[in-house]
């Protein structure tokens, strides 16, 4: 990995914008890099960044996965005690065989990334800029077991709508930041990086590019520091959208449960609870031990980060067996995602999010709700299907709620165009 420090240049916002969909002239009309208010020099400024995985890390994970010792067979039927083996040893021989890391280390350097150092750790983003002269800035939050790979299809849909159903007046400038411990953002070495202070971070993030009004959004652990950010609503917030219902998770006491909507809501949570929350104990008590695991053994890393929830899992085990992958979640994408935490050696750094969450200052209390408006996407594959209601128990300003017909957990991996299309619309009033 390497870095040096000076300004976004032309020639990378072109790059930029070629990766996110645009031609070459329609890139070179990219607009103007806003004023920075970071400093050119200390630890401040922002540094371009390029991924450059040595050859022999790529050459020590084949080795790896091909030494893999391999368990018995389940005894099942289903997934019901863990990743499939089949799926696994599917997995593993596409990984050794046909998998090519230089193929997405090549499409991550297509776009501007840039790292900062904010709070004691440097933060790695990637920040396009639309050429549509008043397009929204927008700051995306990826989530567990994801990282910026499933945000990166969703980049040209976003920046460049004219090419992709929409109109000049829908495009947003991103910023996709990489949360720290995860992939090339900056391990912390100290306690306290829960969601609220990366919620922070990415405030300071915001300002340092020079961005006066912007927007948010997130899932998974994305959503919960978007929730935190538009709890806190800095200087310049003027909305966010979420796709996770992440205080329906903490318990669901305070919420409506009358309707059949609600009461299908409330017995997926149940099945969550019963079933499908292994990984989020362990990684909240005691990340520090599965992650000798996920830092020694890249297949025992691909398995803890498949068993995430069934829908997901279903379509990723598909895709490895060789059925049609669902949307965007194909076999490639899915080790990009998982190659980009062996290779960065944050499994471990990763998991630790749930115990700083766990083990906040202020867990258990009831924050103020967001001042700002909040817009909500509840998409069919996801771990429960929030009903507006729940929404707007917890989130009274509320203005966009939509149900889309499509995607999961993943939603803007999985669906790009029909995710661009919701964040279109629920940020069309507050332009």
């Amino acid at each position: 990995m390497t870095s040096t420090a000076s300004h976004p240049t032309r020639r990378q916002l072109l790059q930029g914008g070629v990766a996110a969909g645009l031609t070459i002239a329609a890139a070179a009309a990219l607009g103007p890099v806003p004023a920075s208010a970071a400093p050119s020099t200390g630890p401040a400024r922002i540094r371009p960044f390029r991924v450059a995985i040595r050859p022999d890390q790529v050459a020590d994970l084949r080795r790896r996965v091909a030494a893999t010792r391999w368990p018995s067979r389940e005894l099942v039927a289903d997934r019901s005690q863990g990743v499939q083996l089949a799926t696994a040893q599917a997995l593993a021989r596409f990984w050794t065989t046909g998998y090519d890391w230089r193929r997405f280390e090549a499409k991550l350097n297509a776009f501007p990334q840039f790292r900062t150092e904010i709070d004691g750790v440097d933060v790695h983003f990637v920040h396009v800029r639309s050429r549509h002269r008043n397009a929204l800035p927008l700051i995306m939050t990826h989530g567990w077991p994801g990282s910026i790979v499933e945000l990166l299809e969703a980049v040209g849909p976003l920046t460049n709508p004219t090419a992709h159903g929409g109109t000049a007046a829908d495009a947003f400038h991103l910023v996709l930041p990489s949360i720290p411990g995860y992939g090339f953002s900056g391990k912390p070495d100290e306690l306290g990086w829960d969601a609220t202070r990366t919620a922070r971070a990415w405030a300071e993030l915001m300002r340092r590019l020079g961005y006066t009004r912007y927007v948010a959004q997130g899932g998974d652990v994305g959503a919960a520091v978007t929730d935190s950010l538009g709890r806190m609503a800095p200087s310049g917030l003027l909305g966010i959208h979420l796709n996770l219902l992440v205080p329906a998770l903490a318990g669901t006491d305070d919420l409506p449960k009358n309707t059949d909507e609600e009461k299908s809501a409330l017995a997926a949570l149940q099945v969550f609870e019963a079933s499908g929350r292994g990984y989020l104990v362990e990684q909240s008590t005691r990340p520090q031990t599965i992650g000798y695991a996920l830092l020694d053994s890249p297949v025992a890393l691909a398995a803890w980060m498949l068993d995430h929830d069934t829908d997901s899992y279903l379509k990723i085990s598909r895709a490895f067996l060789g059925g049609p992958p669902s949307g965007n979640l194909t076999r490639e994408h899915v080790l990009d995602n998982v190659s980009l935490y062996w290779l960065t050696g944050t499994g471990e750094s990763a998991a630790r999010v749930y115990w700083e969450r766990a083990n906040a200052v202020d867990a258990g209390q009831a924050p103020p709700p967001p001042a700002v408006p909040v817009a909500f996407s509840a998409f069919p594959g996801e771990i429960f299907q929030a009903p507006r209601s729940w929404a707007e128990a917890v989130y009274p300003t509320l203005g966009y709620y939509n149900k889309p017909t499509r995607g999961g957990h993943f939603a803007a991996w999985e669906e790009p165009g029909l995710f661009a299309h919701e964040l279109r619309a629920a940020f069309r009033l507050i332009r």
